[in-house]
C-alpha cells in the first residue's frame, strides 16, 4: 500500500512516553502481585497503545456500541498489555486495579475474563482460542451485514467493522491455530487482521528449541495477506510505529483476504539485563532490573505505578474521538434505520436475543408411535425454524449429512468462487462449513457469539467432543449460547466400533460447570429440547442425539416437562412406584419396555426421562420429590456409557446398567445385547434393587 494513501501518524512525545508508562505499569504491576507476565506487554507496549489511540474505532464511553472494532488479545498471559490500554483509554478501570494485578475480585484477574471487565471481548489465556474467537467474529461481522446491509457499498455500511487480534508464538504453535487460520483464509475475510508478536521467547526460553518454521509463509500458502515489521532490522532495536501504523493501514485496506503482520519485538524490551529472555516472560523483574529498566527510561526509581497527569490527560483523549466516530456512525446508522424499518426492528430483536412471538409454533410434531432417529429430528427441527429466526445458523465439522444440521433450502455461508453443486452460496449464507475442525470450530463457534446477536450451532460426532473440549470448557466458562449438535451418541453407531462409540463422554462433559448436556429419549422430546435450548441465553447446551431410530412416545413433546430436566413419562400402574426406572436418549426405550416386564409381574414401575441432568438438578427439592420420591429407594439408571454420576440418583439400593468398557465394531441391536443393554437386564436390576431395600420377601416352597 502506498504510504501517501495512509493518514498522516502524530505520534508525539507524549505519545512516546505514554508508551513507556506502560513498560513501568506492567513491571510495577507484576511486581506487587509477585506472579505475572510482564514481559510481553512491555515489548507490546507501543503496537497495543497504537491500535487503541490510533486505529481501532472504538468509544470507551460506550463498550458495547456495535458499530466498534473488536480487539482480541489471543496472546491472554499478556493480560497486562489490555488492562492498562483499557485504563489509559478511560474504559473504568483505575490504577487501584492495575495494582490489584491477579488478586481476589479484581478486575484485573490472571487472564482477560469476558464479563468480568469492561472492554474484554473474550476470556483468553489458553493459547490459540482467541485466535479462532477473532475468526469466529469476523464471520458473524460479514452474517450481520448480510442480514441487514447486504447491498451497501464496502465500506458505506453501518456494520462494516474490523476485527483486530494479537498472538504469539504460543498461539501460533498451537494445532488451532492452523484449523482456524487456513478457514479464515478460505473463507476470505478481509476484515480480520493479526498481529504477531514475534519475540522468539517462550517460557522455555529461546523457541528456537521447538520452533523453526517460517511462519509468514505458512499464512502466505494458506492465502492470508502478509506483511514484516521487523524493529531489529537494522541490526539495532528501533521502534519503528510508523512503519507498524503503515501495515496496519495496509491491513485495513486489503479487504478480499485476512491480513497477517509479523511484528518482530524483543521481549522485555527495555530491561537492560532480562530483556530477550524466558525469565522475562513468566515472571517479576525484581526490585533491581525493575529500578534498573526506570532509569533507562528515564523514570524515578524511586516511584512505583507513576502515572504523570498530563500522560494521562494525553491518552485519554481517545475518549472524544471515540465519540466522534460513533456520532458520524450514528448518524449512518440512524440513515439505514430510517430506510429500512423492517430489518431494523429484526435488528433490535436480534441484538437483545428476543425471540420472536409465536416462534414455537414452526416448531415440528412427530407421530406418536413413528420410530425417528433423534439426529433426523433435530435436522427436521433446524429447516422448520430457518424461516422465523434469521439468528440461527450453523453447520457441521464435514459431518453434515451426518449430523443433519444443514437448514434445507438455506445458502451456504461460502466467498462464491467456493460454492459447490452440492452446497451453493455466497458470503452471506447461512450454513456452516468447518471442515474436519472440531476444535477450530468450537472455538469459532464461541467468536460468534462473542459478536452479539446471532445465535450458532456446530455439529460433529459426540466422540469427537473430546477434539472440541477446550472451547466448550471456554463456552461455559463466559456463558455464550453455544448449542452443540452431536450425534452417533452411543455404541448405538454400530458397525464404526469403538473408536467412534462415546463411552465416558457424556458423564465428562456433565463435569462442565454450565454446560447442559441434552439427550433426548425421541424425536418430540428432541423437538422440545430445542426450545428450552434457545430460550436460554446465558449457557451453552450440547445435544447428544441418535444415529438410530427411537420409537415416538406419548408425553415427549411437553417443553414444560422436558426443560424440568427430568419428569414421569410412564407411572406405575396404581399410581404407587415400588421401582423407578431413569432412562436418557435412546436406553430410554429399554426403561418402557422394562416397565412392561414388570408391571407383567404385579411390581408398580415408574419410567423417568431425563434429558438433562443440568436442568434437573435445577429444580427445586419439592420437584425433584414429586419425580423421585424419597421413599422410593428402589431405583435403576440405565445409559449406555459409564454410570459415574448416575449413583446419585439411584442412592446406595439402586442399581446402574451402564457400559464400563469400550464398544466393539458390530449392528447396534447386537452390541446392545452382547453389552446386556437390554429390557430383561434392566427388569432384573429392578429386581436387585428391590431385593436390596427388602423388599423382595420371596416365595413360600410349600413345605
Amino acid at each position: 500500500m502506498s504510504t501517501e494513501l495512509v493518514p498522516a501518524l502524530e505520534w508525539s512525545d507524549l505519545d512516546r512516553r505514554a508508551v513507556d508508562v506502560v513498560r513501568t505499569l506492567a513491571m510495577d504491576a507484576v511486581e506487587k502481585a509477585g506472579s505475572g507476565h510482564p514481559g510481553t506487554a512491555m515489548s507490546l507496549a507501543p503496537a497495543a497503545y497504537l491500535l487503541f489511540q490510533q486505529v481501532m474505532r472504538h468509544d470507551p464511553s460506550d463498550p458495547s456500541w456495535a458499530g466498534r472494532d473488536r480487539f482480541v488479545l489471543s496472546a491472554g498471559h499478556s493480560s497486562l498489555t489490555l488492562y492498562i490500554q483499557l485504563f489509559l483509554s478511560g474504559y473504568g478501570l483505575s490504577l487501584d486495579d492495575i495494582k490489584g494485578l491477579r488478586q481476589w475480585e479484581s478486575l484485573t484477574p490472571g487472564h482477560p475474563e469476558h464479563g468480568h471487565t469492561v472492554g474484554v471481548e473474550t476470556t483468553t489465556g489458553p493459547l490459540g482460542q482467541g485466535l479462532g474467537n477473532a475468526v469466529g467474529m469476523a464471520m458473524a461481522a460479514r452474517r450481520e451485514r448480510g442480514l441487514f446491509d447486504p447491498d451497501a457499498t464496502p465500506g458505506t455500511s453501518p456494520f462494516d467493522h474490523n476485527i483486530w487480534c494479537i498472538a504469539s508464538e504460543g498461539d501460533i504453535e498451537e494445532g488451532i491455530s492452523h484449523e482456524v487460520s487456513a478457514l479464515a483464509a478460505h473463507q476470505r475475510l478481509g476484515n480480520l487482521t493479526v498481529v504477531f508478536d514475534s519475540n522468539h521467547i517462550s517460557i522455555e526460553d529461546d523457541t528456537q528449541i521447538a520452533l523453526s518454521e517460517d511462519i509468514v509463509a505458512r499464512y502466505e500458502a494458506y492465502g492470508w495477506h502478509t506483511q514484516t515489521v521487523d524493529w531489529t532490522r537494522t541490526g539495532e532495536y528501533v521502534e519503528d510505529v510508523q512503519a507498524l501504523y503503515e501495515a496496519l493501514e495496509a491491513a485495513r485496506a486489503e479487504t478480499g483476504r485476512p491480513s497477517f503482520i509479523r511484528l518482530r519485538t524483543i521481549i522485555g524490551w527495555p530491561a537492560p539485563n532480562k530483556q530477550n529472555t524466558g525469565k522475562i516472560h513468566g515472571s517479576a523483574l525484581g526490585a533491581d532490573e525493575v529500578a534498573a529498566t526506570k532509569k533507562v527510561m528515564g523514570f524515578d526509581v524511586e516511584k512505583s505505578f507513576d502515572v504523570p497527569s498530563e500522560v494521562l490527560e494525553h491518552a485519554r483523549e481517545v475518549v472524544e474521538r471515540g465519540r466522534a466516530a460513533r456520532a458520524e456512525w450514528d448518524k449512518l446508522y440512524q440513515g439505514w434505520r430510517e430506510a429500512n424499518p423492517e430489518r431494523a426492528a429484526e435488528f433490535d430483536r436480534i441484538s437483545a436475543r428476543r425471540l420472536p412471538a409465536d416462534w414455537t409454533g414452526a416448531l415440528p410434531t412427530f407421530e406418536i408411535g413413528s420410530s425417528v432417529a433423534t439426529r433426523k429430528a433435530s435436522g427436521e427441527v433446524l429447516s422448520a425454524l430457518a424461516p422465523v429466526l434469521p439468528e440461527l445458523w450453523g453447520g457441521s465439522a464435514d459431518l453434515a449429512e451426518s449430523n443433519n444440521t444443514t437448514m434445507k433450502g438455506e445458502p451456504s455461508f461460502i466467498p462464491e468462487e467456493f460454492q459447490t453443486k452440492d452446497f451453493p452460496g455466497g458470503p452471506y449464507g447461512r450454513t456452516l462449513h468447518f471442515g474436519i475442525r472440531e476444535h477450530g470450530m468450537g472455538a469459532i463457534l464461541n467468536g460468534i457469539a462473542l459478536h452479539g446477536g446471532t445465535r450458532p450451532y456446530g455439529g460433529t460426532f459426540l466422540v469427537f467432543s473430546d477434539y472440541m473440549r477446550p472451547a466448550v470448557r471456554l463456552a461455559a466458562l463466559m456463558k455464550l449460547p453455544v448449542t452443540y449438535v452431536w450425534t452417533h451418541d452411543s455404541i448405538g453407531l454400530g458397525e464404526d466400533g469403538p473408536t467412534h462409540q462415546p463411552v465416558e463422554h457424556l458423564w465428562a462433559l456433565r463435569a462442565i460447570p454450565g454446560l447442559d448436556v441434552v439427550r433426548p429419549a425421541d424425536a418430540n422430546e428432541t423437538a422440545a429440547a430445542w426450545q428450552v435450548v434457545l430460550e436460554h441465553n446465558d449457557r451453552p447446551a450440547a445435544l447428544a442425539l441418535t444415529r438410530q431410530n427411537l420409537p415416538v412416545y406419548e408425553g415427549t413433546r411437553d417443553a414444560d416437562k422436558v426443560a424440568r430436566g427430568g419428569y414421569v413419562l410412564r407411572d406405575a400402574s396404581n399410581g404407587q412406584p415400588s421401582v423407578i426406572l431413569i432412562g436418557t436418549g435412546s436406553e430410554v426405550e429399554l426403561a418402557v419396555e422394562a416397565r412392561e416386564l414388570l408391571e407383567a409381574e404385579g411390581i408398580a414401575t415408574r419410567v423417568v426421562s431425563m434429558p438433562c441432568v443440568e436442568w434437573f438438578q435445577a429444580q427445586d427439592a419439592a420437584y425433584r420429590q414429586t419425580v423421585l420420591p424419597t421413599a422410593v429407594r428402589a431405583r435403576v439408571a440405565v445409559e449406555a456409557g459409564i454410570a459415574l454420576g448416575w449413583r446419585e440418583f439411584v442412592g446406595d439400593e439402586g442399581v446402574v446398567v451402564s457400559l464400563e468398557h469400550f464398544g466393539a465394531s458390530a449392528p447396534y441391536k447386537t452390541l446392545y445385547e452382547q453389552f446386556g443393554l437390554t429390557a430383561e437386564r434392566v427388569a432384573a436390576a429392578a429386581k436387585a434393587s428391590l431385593a436390596k431395600t427388602g423388599a423382595d420377601k420371596g416365595e413360600t416352597t410349600g413345605n
